[in-house]
């Protein structure tokens, strides 16, 4: 199975298709909706509706070791985004 990932070109496809937008209309309202998105996740937990809810995640500076070498090394601090899909989100995947 070697499906290519989805870029924000193949949404804005997509979308332009189903909706009669020009393409670059549709690149407009990607990227804003990705920007609105990132800037509800940054400011706190984002929960959308029968979708699911993203958390941001901040981890600690820890240390860590390279598997082949034994060599110790730390991993920096940083954030991470967590999401949990919803139920309803899952039922349709699943069906």
């Amino acid at each position: 199975m070697n499906k290519k990932s989805t870029t924000k070109e193949d949404l804005a496809k997509n979308l332009s298709k189903k909706k009669g937008f020009s393409i670059s209309f549709s690149k407009k309202i990607i990227n804003n909706i990705l920007d609105i998105l990132k800037y509800e996740i940054k400011t706190e937990k984002l929960n959308l509706k029968n979708i699911g809810s993203f958390k941001l995640i901040k981890k600690k500076e820890r240390l860590g070791r390279n598997p082949k070498t034994k060599e110790n090394f730390i991993i920096c601090s940083r954030k991470t985004i967590s999401f949990s899909p919803s139920e309803k989100l899952l039922k349709k995947i699943n069906n």
